[in-house]
């Protein structure tokens, strides 16, 4: 049974409010509501929604003139003597002690529900959803005295404090220059624990050691998707920006809590996860250059997996930058992993481009013929001929190398344009999906109109550089984003997973994403987006109205942040309000966001 499938169209009361922004645009605001506010009574729901009754109304955000809290008998729509009935009232308020839930990633769900994970392979980290009765129908409330994040391109060097009231890594990574606590701010000097003196120096660093032209990683465009395994706060990634490049920082949510809640503030992409025993949520060949610096991965285990989930990411001819002990010290322990990995690579046909001080680059080969070449039996073996190496929800990894495709034997290559060319031309696997150039060039015509016309909505409503992270939710072929390319923005694209995989067109276009399954919440902190994006996400999806409740709710956005953190995902209660776009503003007096919960607008068709 489609785990969406829990409410029906039937069970719904709604009513939908459209108005045309033109020929080609209408934007209509849903409301809609079944049950009670929260799912399965229980204790666990009812002290949530007391708790964070109490705070809501000691800080006016309740509507409950009565006092009373538990769980709730009347509908959010009220009878106010308007013709239809209706009025949109709010939700409740989480537990404070929530305001950095992160519902699938929740290491509290797994020790009170005593999951049997096994610690050594990191399932621990890897996403773990609440069941049902665990899951909480209420808005996320930002820390006390939250403020407007700071703008992009400052927030690369500092953000609030209050807004991540986190000091912990300033001081264990003091001598590393991760972060510095300054008043009422926290500072990024753009170090990291092997690039103490500075992110840009290392990078440059780096592409002098591949003899790139000017020191300059981006290698003239060919150098575009970097991945950033163990980012810490995603220094890396921030400097990699100026230089046309753009990295998928990724981290878990492990003992350096708060790291990737620091890169998005930062306005630096990033996203949860780890390599453990799934497929990272990306396609094959996505990546020209992999990271590791003192990432702490033990990369020898299982049969090398998780430097061939690594391998599966990396494009023909692309590099990984490893900065660890084993490149370099002389111990016997470091000397024996170092000897080991190197054989490993080598079996896996990679070669030593640059070794260095504490760095060594390997580069993989441009096409299979070295594969071909291995002696019978050589392990580790290509993938079976019928593995899909794009099917990465919930797909276990495997302990085998990943060969090109008939297209990249070819080409020698992944036969992708450098940047910026590479945006607006069609990649050679638009071919896996029957779609031509003709197609292709139409869908980014209209996008680049569709993005005029919701600025000449928006412009008036939206404060200069108050966006900065932006989440399509159903990417398509990324044309949305590529209309964005010189805006200060970066787009998050996200292309779920019981569609077509268009995702791989994404990351051929030099753009980044995610595959994600909409029934269940996004791996990011609250407050980390300030614009979801959500072309046909309702009138698309099949499987039930608690699926399109989700799509446009789940668990993202604060004040600027636009909209509001729902902690229950899939959700039983979901409200869409128009108010004169407010929520587009998000600011209060002084600069700090007003304390009452604002809805997100979203577009469908």
């Amino acid at each position: 049974m489609d785990p969406c499938v829990r409410v029906g169209l039937s069970d719904l009361r709604f009513r939908v409010f459209c108005f045309e922004l033109n020929s080609h645009i209408r934007t209509c605001f849903l409301v809609l509501y079944y049950g009670s506010f929260f799912g399965p009574r229980g204790q666990h729901a009812n002290s949530a929604l007391e708790y964070g009754s109490r705070i809501s109304r000691s800080i006016g955000w309740s509507n409950v003139d009565n006092g009373e809290v538990g769980e709730s008998k009347e509908s959010i729509l009220g009878q106010e003597g308007r013709e239809d009935g209706l009025i949109p009232k709010s939700f409740p308020i989480c537990d404070d002690r929530h305001s950095e839930l992160i519902p699938c990633l929740d290491r509290n769900l797994i020790y009170q529900t005593r999951l049997k994970l096994d610690l050594s392979l990191m399932e621990h980290y890897e996403r773990h959803c609440p069941q049902p009765e665990r899951r909480y129908n209420c808005l996320i409330p930002p820390p006390p005295g939250y403020k407007v994040p700071m703008k992009w391109p400052k927030s690369r060097d500092e953000v609030w404090q209050v807004n991540i009231p986190h000091t912990h890594l300033a001081h264990e990574k003091s001598d590393q220059n991760w972060m510095v606590v300054k008043g009422d701010k926290i500072v990024f000097p753009g170090g990291g624990t092997h690039f103490h003196y500075g992110a840009d120096k290392y990078i440059a660093h780096l592409a002098n050691m591949l003899n790139f032209t000017n020191n300059n990683l981006n290698n003239e465009g060919r150098i575009r998707t970097v991945f950033d395994v163990g980012c810490g706060v995603a220094s890396f990634g921030g400097y990699l920006l100026s230089s046309d490049i753009i990295a998928m920082s990724l981290a878990p949510n492990d003992v350096h809590q708060n790291q990737i809640q620091f890169a998005l503030e930062r306005g630096i992409p990033a996203y949860l996860g780890v390599l453990g025993t799934k497929r990272l949520p990306y396609p094959s060949r996505s990546f020209e250059f992999a990271h590791c610096s003192r990432c702490r991965i033990d990369w020898l285990q299982r049969d090398g997996i998780l430097l061939l989930e690594l391998d599966r990411l990396l494009r023909p001819g692309g590099y990984f930058a490893y900065s660890s002990p084993e490149a370099y010290a002389q111990d016997e322990e470091d000397l024996r992993i170092w000897k080991e990995m190197s054989a490993l690579v080598e079996r896996m046909c990679w070669k030593i481009a640059a070794k260095k001080n504490q760095t060594v680059i390997w580069v993989k080969p441009l096409t299979n013929d070295c594969y071909l070449k291995r002696e019978p039996g050589t392990r580790p073996p290509l993938c079976r001929s019928d593995d899909d190496p794009d099917a990465v929800w919930g797909v276990p990894m495997e302990a085998c190398i990943t060969p090109y495709s008939e297209q990249n034997q070819r080409d020698e290559g992944s036969g992708l344009a450098p940047w910026p060319s590479r945006l607006t031309t069609p990649p050679p696997r638009l071919a896996d999906f029957g779609i031509s150039t003709d197609m292709f060039e139409k869908d980014m015509e209209i996008w680049r109109q569709r993005v005029e016309n919701y600025w000449s909505l928006l412009g008036t409503k939206i404060r200069p550089n108050t966006l900065r992270n932006v989440m399509d939710m159903k990417a398509n072929m990324g044309s949305f984003a590529a209309a964005l390319k010189d805006d200060p923005v970066w787009v998050m694209n996200v292309v779920p997973e019981d569609g077509q995989n268009t995702l791989k067109i994404i990351f051929d276009r030099g753009l980044i994403g995610s595959v994600h399954d909409w029934c269940e919440a996004f791996s990011t902190y609250p407050r980390t987006y300030d614009l979801l994006h959500a072309w046909t996400v309702f009138s698309d999806a099949k499987s039930s109205a608690e699926m399109c409740l989700n799509q446009c709710g789940s668990n993202l956005l604060w004040g600027r942040r636009i909209g509001d953190n729902l902690a229950q995902s899939p959700l039983r209660l979901f409200l869409l309000v128009w108010r004169r776009w407010k929520a587009l503003r998000g600011e209060g007096e002084h600069g700090s966001v007003a304390r009452e919960p604002y809805h997100s607008p979203c577009e469908t068709d």
